[in-house]
Protein backbone atom coordinates (compact mmCIF):
# COMPACT_ATOMS: atom_id res chain seq x y z
CA UNK A 1 0.00 0.00 0.00
CA UNK A 2 0.93 3.56 -0.87
CA UNK A 3 2.94 5.59 2.45
CA UNK A 4 0.45 8.25 1.88
CA UNK A 5 -2.12 6.08 4.13
CA UNK A 6 0.08 5.66 6.99
CA UNK A 7 -1.32 7.09 10.32
CA UNK A 8 0.51 8.80 12.47
CA UNK A 9 0.29 7.30 15.74
CA UNK A 10 1.12 9.75 18.23
CA UNK A 11 -1.96 11.83 17.59
CA UNK A 12 -0.50 14.13 16.25
CA UNK A 13 -1.99 15.92 12.34
CA UNK A 14 -1.77 13.25 9.50
CA UNK A 15 1.04 13.97 6.90
CA UNK A 16 -1.69 15.05 3.48
CA UNK A 17 1.59 13.88 1.30
CA UNK A 18 -1.22 13.38 -1.32
CA UNK A 19 -1.32 17.32 -1.54
CA UNK A 20 2.28 18.06 -1.71
CA UNK A 21 1.82 17.99 -5.72
CA UNK A 22 -0.27 21.36 -5.72
CA UNK A 23 1.60 22.95 -3.39
CA UNK A 24 3.04 25.72 -5.70
CA UNK A 25 0.56 25.40 -8.94
CA UNK A 26 -2.98 24.99 -9.28
CA UNK A 27 -4.09 21.13 -10.02
CA UNK A 28 -6.22 19.99 -12.95
CA UNK A 29 -9.10 18.31 -12.16
CA UNK A 30 -8.59 15.18 -14.31
CA UNK A 31 -4.96 15.13 -12.05
CA UNK A 32 -6.95 14.66 -8.98
CA UNK A 33 -9.00 12.18 -10.16
CA UNK A 34 -6.39 10.12 -11.36
CA UNK A 35 -5.07 10.04 -7.69
CA UNK A 36 -8.23 8.94 -6.33
CA UNK A 37 -8.50 6.28 -8.88
CA UNK A 38 -4.88 5.52 -7.85
CA UNK A 39 -5.87 5.56 -3.86
CA UNK A 40 -8.55 3.31 -4.22
CA UNK A 41 -6.68 0.64 -6.57
CA UNK A 42 -3.58 0.74 -3.67
CA UNK A 43 -6.71 -0.26 -1.33
CA UNK A 44 -8.22 -3.04 -3.20
CA UNK A 45 -4.71 -4.40 -4.02
CA UNK A 46 -3.99 -4.16 -0.30
CA UNK A 47 -7.32 -6.04 0.59
CA UNK A 48 -6.08 -8.69 -1.46
CA UNK A 49 -3.07 -9.27 -0.71
CA UNK A 50 -2.25 -12.82 1.59
CA UNK A 51 0.17 -10.50 3.78
CA UNK A 52 -2.54 -7.86 4.58
CA UNK A 53 -2.37 -8.51 8.30
CA UNK A 54 -4.75 -8.93 10.94
CA UNK A 55 -8.04 -7.23 11.14
CA UNK A 56 -7.18 -4.92 13.69
CA UNK A 57 -4.39 -3.82 11.28
CA UNK A 58 -6.58 -3.50 8.45
CA UNK A 59 -9.04 -1.43 9.78
CA UNK A 60 -6.86 0.98 10.66
CA UNK A 61 -5.54 1.68 7.56
CA UNK A 62 -8.76 1.83 6.27
CA UNK A 63 -9.40 4.76 8.49
CA UNK A 64 -6.62 6.42 7.09
CA UNK A 65 -7.94 5.33 3.85
CA UNK A 66 -11.26 7.00 4.37
CA UNK A 67 -9.78 10.55 5.64
CA UNK A 68 -7.27 10.92 2.68
CA UNK A 69 -10.17 9.80 -0.23
CA UNK A 70 -12.64 12.29 2.23
CA UNK A 71 -9.43 15.04 1.41
CA UNK A 72 -9.01 14.52 -2.33
CA UNK A 73 -12.79 14.60 -3.16
CA UNK A 74 -13.29 17.46 -1.68
CA UNK A 75 -9.84 19.10 -3.48
CA UNK A 76 -11.42 17.64 -6.96
CA UNK A 77 -14.81 19.45 -6.01
CA UNK A 78 -13.10 22.70 -4.73
CA UNK A 79 -10.89 22.46 -8.49
CA UNK A 80 -14.01 21.77 -10.42
CA UNK A 81 -15.58 24.60 -8.78
CA UNK A 82 -12.63 27.30 -9.20
CA UNK A 83 -12.42 26.00 -12.87
CA UNK A 84 -15.97 27.05 -13.68
CA UNK A 85 -15.28 30.29 -12.01
CA UNK A 86 -12.78 31.19 -14.24
CA UNK A 87 -15.03 31.07 -17.12
CA UNK A 88 -16.87 33.76 -15.65
CA UNK A 89 -13.46 36.36 -15.15
CA UNK A 90 -13.49 38.27 -19.00
CA UNK A 91 -17.13 39.15 -17.87
CA UNK A 92 -16.01 40.49 -14.17
CA UNK A 93 -13.77 42.23 -15.76
CA UNK A 94 -15.47 44.39 -17.80
CA UNK A 95 -17.37 45.15 -14.69
CA UNK A 96 -14.20 46.88 -13.31
CA UNK A 97 -12.62 43.92 -11.08
CA UNK A 98 -8.91 43.64 -11.72
CA UNK A 99 -8.22 39.79 -11.30
CA UNK A 100 -5.12 38.42 -9.56
CA UNK A 101 -3.02 35.63 -9.44
CA UNK A 102 -4.88 32.43 -7.78
CA UNK A 103 -3.35 32.18 -4.13
CA UNK A 104 -3.33 28.95 -2.31
CA UNK A 105 -5.63 28.16 0.97
CA UNK A 106 -5.53 25.51 3.50
CA UNK A 107 -9.08 24.72 4.82
CA UNK A 108 -9.28 23.43 7.69
CA UNK A 109 -12.20 20.04 6.99
CA UNK A 110 -13.71 17.19 8.25
CA UNK A 111 -11.14 14.92 6.75
CA UNK A 112 -8.25 17.05 7.36
CA UNK A 113 -6.18 19.99 6.01
CA UNK A 114 -7.62 20.41 2.06
CA UNK A 115 -5.36 22.46 -0.18
CA UNK A 116 -6.80 24.90 -3.00
CA UNK A 117 -6.57 27.69 -4.92
CA UNK A 118 -8.87 30.15 -5.40
CA UNK A 119 -8.53 33.63 -7.70
CA UNK A 120 -8.52 37.37 -6.09
CA UNK A 121 -10.67 39.77 -7.43
CA UNK A 122 -10.14 43.51 -7.02
CA UNK A 123 -12.07 46.84 -7.89
CA UNK A 124 -11.24 50.29 -6.52
CA UNK A 125 -14.16 51.55 -5.40
CA UNK A 126 -14.69 47.90 -3.23
CA UNK A 127 -13.23 45.81 -0.70
CA UNK A 128 -11.64 42.70 -2.64
CA UNK A 129 -13.04 39.12 -2.57
CA UNK A 130 -12.85 35.82 -3.36
CA UNK A 131 -15.76 35.00 -5.13
CA UNK A 132 -15.31 31.02 -4.97
CA UNK A 133 -15.34 31.31 -1.14
CA UNK A 134 -18.45 33.74 -1.19
CA UNK A 135 -19.84 31.31 -3.25
CA UNK A 136 -19.65 28.17 -1.53
CA UNK A 137 -20.41 29.95 1.90
CA UNK A 138 -16.64 29.43 3.21
CA UNK A 139 -15.91 31.45 6.37
CA UNK A 140 -13.16 33.53 7.01
CA UNK A 141 -11.75 31.41 9.61
CA UNK A 142 -9.96 28.63 7.79
CA UNK A 143 -12.16 25.55 8.93
CA UNK A 144 -15.43 24.68 7.08
CA UNK A 145 -18.96 25.06 8.64
CA UNK A 146 -18.73 21.14 9.81
CA UNK A 147 -15.94 21.53 11.87
CA UNK A 148 -16.96 24.61 13.34
CA UNK A 149 -19.94 22.74 14.29
CA UNK A 150 -18.37 19.84 15.78
CA UNK A 151 -15.82 21.55 17.74
CA UNK A 152 -18.69 23.63 19.38
CA UNK A 153 -20.83 20.43 20.01
CA UNK A 154 -18.09 18.64 22.04
CA UNK A 155 -17.35 21.51 24.01
CA UNK A 156 -20.56 21.10 24.99
CA UNK A 157 -20.67 17.72 25.90
CA UNK A 158 -16.96 17.47 27.51
CA UNK A 159 -16.09 18.74 30.17
CA UNK A 160 -13.20 20.98 29.01
CA UNK A 161 -12.32 22.31 26.22
CA UNK A 162 -9.21 20.48 26.51
CA UNK A 163 -11.30 17.35 26.54
CA UNK A 164 -13.10 18.61 23.43
CA UNK A 165 -9.99 19.13 21.35
CA UNK A 166 -8.47 15.91 22.54
CA UNK A 167 -12.20 13.89 21.34
CA UNK A 168 -11.50 15.87 18.15
CA UNK A 169 -8.40 14.77 17.49
CA UNK A 170 -8.84 11.17 18.60
CA UNK A 171 -11.31 10.26 16.00
CA UNK A 172 -10.35 12.77 13.21
CA UNK A 173 -6.49 12.83 13.80
CA UNK A 174 -6.09 16.31 13.55
CA UNK A 175 -7.95 19.31 15.96
CA UNK A 176 -8.00 22.57 15.64
CA UNK A 177 -6.48 24.64 18.89
CA UNK A 178 -7.85 24.72 21.85
CA UNK A 179 -8.50 28.91 21.46
CA UNK A 180 -10.13 28.41 18.28
CA UNK A 181 -12.41 25.92 19.76
CA UNK A 182 -13.38 28.51 22.43
CA UNK A 183 -13.68 31.11 19.54
CA UNK A 184 -16.55 28.50 18.09
CA UNK A 185 -18.75 28.32 20.69
CA UNK A 186 -18.52 32.35 21.28
CA UNK A 187 -19.06 32.27 17.24
CA UNK A 188 -22.44 30.17 17.36
CA UNK A 189 -23.38 32.04 20.71
CA UNK A 190 -24.13 34.91 19.09
CA UNK A 191 -27.10 33.56 17.24
CA UNK A 192 -28.61 31.39 20.12
CA UNK A 193 -30.73 34.13 21.13
CA UNK A 194 -32.30 34.69 17.79
CA UNK A 195 -32.84 31.13 17.54
CA UNK A 196 -34.74 30.29 20.58
CA UNK A 197 -36.68 33.16 19.47
CA UNK A 198 -37.42 31.80 16.12
CA UNK A 199 -37.26 28.22 16.79
CA UNK A 200 -40.91 26.39 16.15
CA UNK A 201 -42.73 24.96 18.36
CA UNK A 202 -42.19 21.02 19.89
CA UNK A 203 -45.09 18.68 17.63
CA UNK A 204 -47.77 17.18 19.15
CA UNK A 205 -47.55 18.78 22.55
CA UNK A 206 -49.90 18.04 25.79
CA UNK A 207 -53.05 19.82 26.94
CA UNK A 208 -50.95 20.71 30.52
CA UNK A 209 -47.68 22.54 30.56
CA UNK A 210 -45.51 22.25 33.72
CA UNK A 211 -42.56 24.86 34.09
CA UNK A 212 -40.12 24.31 36.75
CA UNK A 213 -37.47 26.85 37.74
CA UNK A 214 -34.50 26.64 40.15
CA UNK A 215 -31.21 28.20 40.46
CA UNK A 216 -27.42 27.44 40.77
CA UNK A 217 -24.06 29.47 41.00
CA UNK A 218 -21.20 28.17 39.27
CA UNK A 219 -17.92 29.47 39.58
CA UNK A 220 -16.99 32.78 38.46
CA UNK A 221 -13.67 34.58 38.31
CA UNK A 222 -13.16 37.49 40.82
CA UNK A 223 -11.70 40.94 39.48
CA UNK A 224 -8.41 40.27 40.85
CA UNK A 225 -8.20 36.66 38.85
CA UNK A 226 -9.01 39.03 36.18
CA UNK A 227 -6.62 41.21 36.67
CA UNK A 228 -3.97 38.46 36.86
CA UNK A 229 -5.47 37.32 33.35
CA UNK A 230 -5.54 40.69 31.48
CA UNK A 231 -2.17 42.38 32.84
CA UNK A 232 0.85 41.42 31.43
CA UNK A 233 2.61 38.15 32.25
CA UNK A 234 5.55 38.72 34.49
CA UNK A 235 9.36 36.20 33.15
CA UNK A 236 8.62 32.77 35.08
CA UNK A 237 11.52 31.53 35.71
CA UNK A 238 11.79 27.54 34.40
CA UNK A 239 11.64 24.85 37.72
CA UNK A 240 14.43 22.55 37.75
CA UNK A 241 11.93 19.57 37.11
CA UNK A 242 8.14 18.91 37.48
CA UNK A 243 8.18 18.41 41.01
CA UNK A 244 9.23 21.47 41.74
CA UNK A 245 6.74 23.54 39.72
CA UNK A 246 3.96 24.58 42.60
CA UNK A 247 7.30 25.37 45.10
CA UNK A 248 8.51 27.75 41.96
CA UNK A 249 5.04 28.80 42.17
CA UNK A 250 4.83 30.49 45.40
CA UNK A 251 7.80 31.81 46.04
CA UNK A 252 6.62 33.89 43.17
CA UNK A 253 3.03 34.55 44.46
CA UNK A 254 4.18 34.84 47.77
CA UNK A 255 2.46 33.89 51.24
CA UNK A 256 -1.55 34.09 50.48
CA UNK A 257 -3.63 35.22 53.07
CA UNK A 258 -5.76 32.76 54.96
CA UNK A 259 -9.22 32.75 54.11
CA UNK A 260 -11.47 34.25 57.40
CA UNK A 261 -14.57 32.02 58.05
CA UNK A 262 -17.63 32.38 55.78
CA UNK A 263 -15.57 33.95 52.79
CA UNK A 264 -16.22 32.35 49.53
CA UNK A 265 -13.83 31.40 47.36
CA UNK A 266 -16.27 30.06 44.28
CA UNK A 267 -17.50 33.67 43.36
CA UNK A 268 -20.56 32.24 42.70
CA UNK A 269 -23.04 33.56 40.03
CA UNK A 270 -26.38 32.11 39.78
CA UNK A 271 -27.60 30.71 36.69
CA UNK A 272 -31.53 30.43 36.22
CA UNK A 273 -32.62 27.21 34.84
CA UNK A 274 -35.94 26.45 33.18
CA UNK A 275 -37.66 23.07 32.47
CA UNK A 276 -40.70 23.06 30.41
CA UNK A 277 -42.55 19.98 29.18
CA UNK A 278 -45.87 19.33 28.81
CA UNK A 279 -48.34 16.59 29.77
CA UNK A 280 -51.40 14.80 28.02
CA UNK A 281 -54.64 13.61 29.38
CA UNK A 282 -54.73 9.53 29.10
CA UNK A 283 -56.35 6.75 31.03
CA UNK A 284 -54.53 3.78 33.25
CA UNK A 285 -53.67 0.66 32.00
CA UNK A 286 -57.12 -0.39 32.96
CA UNK A 287 -58.48 2.62 31.14
CA UNK A 288 -60.56 4.01 33.93
CA UNK A 289 -59.30 6.62 35.75
CA UNK A 290 -57.77 9.40 33.93
CA UNK A 291 -54.28 10.31 34.51
CA UNK A 292 -51.30 12.33 32.29
CA UNK A 293 -48.89 11.15 30.82
CA UNK A 294 -45.32 12.68 30.10
CA UNK A 295 -43.48 14.49 30.47
CA UNK A 296 -43.75 15.42 26.73
CA UNK A 297 -41.52 17.28 24.42
CA UNK A 298 -39.07 18.45 27.40
CA UNK A 299 -37.05 21.43 26.76
CA UNK A 300 -34.21 23.50 28.85
CA UNK A 301 -33.08 27.04 28.99
CA UNK A 302 -30.57 28.44 31.18
CA UNK A 303 -29.05 32.41 31.60
CA UNK A 304 -27.21 34.15 33.40
CA UNK A 305 -28.97 36.57 33.10
CA UNK A 306 -31.91 37.75 35.83
CA UNK A 307 -34.83 35.33 36.46
CA UNK A 308 -37.06 38.23 34.63
CA UNK A 309 -35.52 36.99 31.09
CA UNK A 310 -35.61 33.39 31.81
CA UNK A 311 -39.36 33.84 32.47
CA UNK A 312 -39.57 36.26 29.98
CA UNK A 313 -37.96 33.20 27.83
CA UNK A 314 -40.61 31.02 29.06
CA UNK A 315 -43.59 33.24 28.54
CA UNK A 316 -42.57 33.23 25.48
CA UNK A 317 -42.26 29.67 24.40
CA UNK A 318 -45.41 29.28 26.55
CA UNK A 319 -47.17 31.26 23.76
CA UNK A 320 -45.46 29.53 20.66
CA UNK A 321 -46.86 25.89 22.70
CA UNK A 322 -50.77 27.00 22.68
CA UNK A 323 -50.72 28.57 26.42
CA UNK A 324 -51.18 32.01 26.12
CA UNK A 325 -53.20 34.24 28.46
CA UNK A 326 -56.77 33.53 27.43
CA UNK A 327 -56.09 30.23 26.11
CA UNK A 328 -58.16 28.70 29.38
CA UNK A 329 -54.98 25.70 29.21
CA UNK A 330 -53.50 24.82 32.61
CA UNK A 331 -49.91 25.56 33.43
CA UNK A 332 -48.48 24.84 36.53
CA UNK A 333 -45.08 26.22 38.08
CA UNK A 334 -42.72 24.51 40.18
CA UNK A 335 -40.47 25.93 42.51
CA UNK A 336 -38.30 25.45 45.59
CA UNK A 337 -39.98 28.48 47.55
CA UNK A 338 -37.42 31.25 46.24
CA UNK A 339 -38.88 34.32 47.17
CA UNK A 340 -37.98 36.11 43.74
CA UNK A 341 -38.98 32.88 41.34
CA UNK A 342 -42.14 33.36 42.66
CA UNK A 343 -42.94 37.27 42.29
CA UNK A 344 -41.87 37.15 38.92
CA UNK A 345 -43.85 34.13 38.55
CA UNK A 346 -46.79 35.78 39.67
CA UNK A 347 -46.45 38.79 37.20
CA UNK A 348 -45.06 36.72 33.63
CA UNK A 349 -47.79 33.32 34.85
CA UNK A 350 -50.74 35.53 36.76
CA UNK A 351 -52.85 32.64 34.97
CA UNK A 352 -50.51 29.90 36.56
CA UNK A 353 -50.74 27.51 39.51
CA UNK A 354 -47.99 27.76 41.46
CA UNK A 355 -46.56 25.08 43.31
CA UNK A 356 -43.58 24.47 46.13
CA UNK A 357 -41.67 21.56 45.87
CA UNK A 358 -43.20 18.93 48.54
CA UNK A 359 -39.71 17.45 49.10
CA UNK A 360 -38.56 21.11 50.37
CA UNK A 361 -42.02 21.10 52.43
CA UNK A 362 -41.09 17.77 54.02
CA UNK A 363 -37.11 19.01 54.68
CA UNK A 364 -38.55 22.05 56.49
CA UNK A 365 -40.77 19.25 58.63
CA UNK A 366 -38.13 16.91 59.38
CA UNK A 367 -36.57 19.85 60.55
CA UNK A 368 -39.25 21.54 62.71
CA UNK A 369 -39.06 18.21 64.27
CA UNK A 370 -35.65 18.04 65.19
CA UNK A 371 -36.64 21.35 66.91
CA UNK A 372 -39.60 19.46 68.82
CA UNK A 373 -37.68 16.47 70.05
CA UNK A 374 -34.22 14.96 70.18
CA UNK A 375 -33.22 14.51 66.68
CA UNK A 376 -33.72 10.66 65.57
CA UNK A 377 -35.77 9.55 67.92
CA UNK A 378 -38.99 7.73 67.71
CA UNK A 379 -41.55 11.11 68.84
CA UNK A 380 -39.74 12.44 66.08
CA UNK A 381 -40.42 10.23 63.62
CA UNK A 382 -43.86 9.20 64.48
CA UNK A 383 -44.78 13.34 64.58
CA UNK A 384 -43.32 14.09 61.12
CA UNK A 385 -44.71 11.23 59.56
CA UNK A 386 -48.40 12.49 61.06
CA UNK A 387 -47.35 15.67 59.46
CA UNK A 388 -46.49 13.99 55.83
CA UNK A 389 -50.14 12.79 56.09
CA UNK A 390 -51.32 15.83 56.55
CA UNK A 391 -49.67 17.32 53.77
CA UNK A 392 -50.58 14.70 50.96
CA UNK A 393 -54.21 15.10 52.03
CA UNK A 394 -53.75 18.68 51.82
CA UNK A 395 -54.37 19.70 55.13
CA UNK A 396 -50.68 21.74 55.49
CA UNK A 397 -52.39 24.26 57.20
CA UNK A 398 -53.25 21.93 59.96
CA UNK A 399 -49.13 21.48 59.85
CA UNK A 400 -48.92 25.10 60.35
CA UNK A 401 -50.91 25.21 63.20
CA UNK A 402 -49.03 21.92 64.77
CA UNK A 403 -45.72 23.82 64.46
CA UNK A 404 -47.67 27.39 66.11
CA UNK A 405 -48.56 24.98 68.88
CA UNK A 406 -45.33 23.28 69.32
CA UNK A 407 -43.44 26.77 69.90
CA UNK A 408 -46.14 27.27 72.33
CA UNK A 409 -44.92 24.23 74.38
CA UNK A 410 -41.35 25.01 74.08
CA UNK A 411 -40.29 27.57 77.57
CA UNK A 412 -38.69 30.74 76.47
CA UNK A 413 -35.78 29.94 78.91
CA UNK A 414 -33.53 26.72 79.73
CA UNK A 415 -30.75 25.61 77.49
CA UNK A 416 -30.99 25.61 73.95
CA UNK A 417 -34.91 26.20 73.93
CA UNK A 418 -33.88 29.84 72.49
CA UNK A 419 -32.18 28.58 69.42
CA UNK A 420 -35.29 25.68 69.06
CA UNK A 421 -37.72 28.65 69.04
CA UNK A 422 -36.25 30.90 65.98
CA UNK A 423 -35.70 27.87 63.91
CA UNK A 424 -39.41 26.50 64.49
CA UNK A 425 -40.68 29.88 64.29
CA UNK A 426 -38.56 30.24 60.66
CA UNK A 427 -40.28 27.54 59.34
CA UNK A 428 -43.50 28.03 60.63
CA UNK A 429 -43.30 31.36 59.19
CA UNK A 430 -41.69 29.88 55.78
CA UNK A 431 -45.01 27.52 55.42
CA UNK A 432 -47.43 30.04 56.34
CA UNK A 433 -46.33 32.46 53.49
CA UNK A 434 -46.65 29.78 51.36
CA UNK A 435 -49.64 28.24 52.05
CA UNK A 436 -51.74 28.61 48.71
CA UNK A 437 -48.68 26.74 47.00
CA UNK A 438 -48.97 23.37 49.44
CA UNK A 439 -52.30 22.43 48.06
CA UNK A 440 -51.27 19.14 47.58
CA UNK A 441 -54.39 17.15 47.98
CA UNK A 442 -56.28 18.69 44.65
CA UNK A 443 -52.72 18.14 42.92
CA UNK A 444 -52.60 14.45 43.89
CA UNK A 445 -56.54 14.10 42.37
CA UNK A 446 -55.20 15.92 39.37
CA UNK A 447 -52.64 13.88 38.58
CA UNK A 448 -50.18 17.07 38.68
CA UNK A 449 -46.44 17.17 39.87
CA UNK A 450 -45.68 17.92 43.45
CA UNK A 451 -42.24 17.70 42.98
CA UNK A 452 -39.46 19.44 40.98
CA UNK A 453 -37.60 16.78 40.59
CA UNK A 454 -37.00 17.73 36.46
CA UNK A 455 -35.49 20.61 37.26
CA UNK A 456 -33.32 19.48 40.08
CA UNK A 457 -31.87 16.75 37.93
CA UNK A 458 -31.25 19.14 35.37
CA UNK A 459 -29.34 21.19 37.74
CA UNK A 460 -27.06 18.43 38.18
CA UNK A 461 -26.75 17.64 34.29
CA UNK A 462 -26.97 20.99 32.65
CA UNK A 463 -24.82 23.31 35.13
CA UNK A 464 -23.23 20.73 37.81
CA UNK A 465 -21.53 18.52 35.01
CA UNK A 466 -19.76 21.16 32.99
CA UNK A 467 -19.21 24.49 34.72
CA UNK A 468 -18.98 23.41 38.40
CA UNK A 469 -15.98 21.07 37.97
CA UNK A 470 -12.89 21.87 39.92
CA UNK A 471 -10.17 24.71 39.20
CA UNK A 472 -12.96 26.33 36.86
CA UNK A 473 -13.57 30.55 37.14
CA UNK A 474 -16.06 31.51 34.32
CA UNK A 475 -16.64 34.97 32.93
CA UNK A 476 -20.62 34.68 32.69
CA UNK A 477 -20.41 36.19 29.43
CA UNK A 478 -18.14 33.57 27.85
CA UNK A 479 -20.35 30.89 30.05
CA UNK A 480 -23.34 31.92 28.28
CA UNK A 481 -22.57 30.93 25.12
CA UNK A 482 -21.61 27.86 25.90
CA UNK A 483 -24.83 27.61 28.38
CA UNK A 484 -27.20 28.51 25.49
CA UNK A 485 -25.33 26.00 23.38
CA UNK A 486 -25.86 23.35 26.06
CA UNK A 487 -29.13 23.84 26.17
CA UNK A 488 -29.71 23.56 22.15
CA UNK A 489 -27.93 20.03 22.52
CA UNK A 490 -29.63 18.60 24.98
CA UNK A 491 -32.93 19.91 23.73
CA UNK A 492 -32.12 17.93 20.67
CA UNK A 493 -32.03 20.74 17.90
CA UNK A 494 -28.39 20.79 17.40
CA UNK A 495 -28.70 20.04 13.53
CA UNK A 496 -31.70 22.50 13.17
CA UNK A 497 -29.90 25.14 14.85
CA UNK A 498 -26.63 24.61 12.82
CA UNK A 499 -28.37 24.58 9.82
CA UNK A 500 -30.08 27.82 10.92
CA UNK A 501 -26.52 29.42 11.50
CA UNK A 502 -25.04 28.03 8.31
CA UNK A 503 -28.22 29.48 6.02
CA UNK A 504 -27.95 32.59 8.20
CA UNK A 505 -24.12 33.43 7.08
CA UNK A 506 -24.52 31.63 3.75
CA UNK A 507 -27.15 33.99 3.01
CA UNK A 508 -25.11 37.23 4.45
CA UNK A 509 -21.94 35.75 2.16
CA UNK A 510 -23.32 36.08 -0.59
CA UNK A 511 -25.06 39.59 -0.24
CA UNK A 512 -21.73 40.94 0.78
CA UNK A 513 -20.09 38.76 -2.13
CA UNK A 514 -16.95 38.12 0.77
CA UNK A 515 -16.45 35.35 3.45
CA UNK A 516 -17.17 36.24 6.64
CA UNK A 517 -15.86 35.16 10.21
CA UNK A 518 -17.73 33.25 12.52
CA UNK A 519 -14.96 32.73 14.99
CA UNK A 520 -14.58 35.21 17.68
CA UNK A 521 -12.23 36.12 20.59
CA UNK A 522 -15.05 38.51 22.54
CA UNK A 523 -18.02 37.42 23.89
CA UNK A 524 -21.75 39.28 23.48
CA UNK A 525 -23.47 40.86 26.46
CA UNK A 526 -25.88 38.79 28.27
CA UNK A 527 -29.13 38.75 27.08
CA UNK A 528 -31.98 42.16 27.90
CA UNK A 529 -35.18 41.59 29.44
CA UNK A 530 -37.30 43.26 26.94
CA UNK A 531 -38.42 40.20 24.72
CA UNK A 532 -41.38 40.16 22.52
CA UNK A 533 -43.90 37.89 24.34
Amino acid sequence: MSNRLKIVEDGRTPCNSEQDEWRDAIPARSHIKARIEEEVSHTLAFLEAPESGSFWSVEKKIIALTLTLGRLFLAYFLAWRHERFASEFPALCLQGFHVKSPQPRLLGTYFGKVRYWRTYLRRHDREGLYPLDAALGLTADGFSFNVIALAAKLCTMATSYDQAAALFSLFLSWAPSKMSFEKAVLGLGRYTNEWFEKAPAPPRDGEVLVIQVDGKATPTATDSEMEKRRGKRAARPKAPSPRHRGREKRRRRGSKPRRKKGDKSKNGKVVTLVVMYTLRVGKDEKGREKILLGPINRRFYGSYASKRHAFAVARREANKRGFSPGSGKLIQIVSDGDEDIARVAKEVFPEAIHTLDVMHVMEKVWDAGASLFKEGTLEQKVWVKKMEAFIYRGKALEVVGEMAAGLEGIPKTGPGNKGRRERLGKIRDYLFNRIDQMNYGWLRRQDLELASGSVEGAVKHVLGKRFDNGGMRWIRERAEALLQLRCIELNGDWESFVAFVHDKTWQATKEELRARRLLIRRPGALPSIGLSA
